[in-house]
């Protein structure tokens, strides 16, 4: 996991900042998360990357 918060604004200021930042993100292998909150847990936003396992090879095998 990259990053988490329960702030939306926290997350979209975060999101913006590497997507103007000098730091080169592969988005593709990118995960984004909405865990939907209900009134006893709030939303949290989650950014993940992905990460390729190095025990297999790159056709999966």
């Amino acid at each position: 996991m990259v990053f988490e918060t329960q702030d939306e604004s926290e997350w979209h200021a975060h999101i913006r900042g590497l997507r103007d930042g000098g730091e080169r993100i592969d988005w593709a292998m990118t995960r984004v998360d909405m865990l939907c909150g209900r009134q006893l847990q709030p939303t949290t936003y989650r950014l993940s990357l992905f990460v390729p396992d190095p025990a297999r090879g790159r056709d999966g095998v």
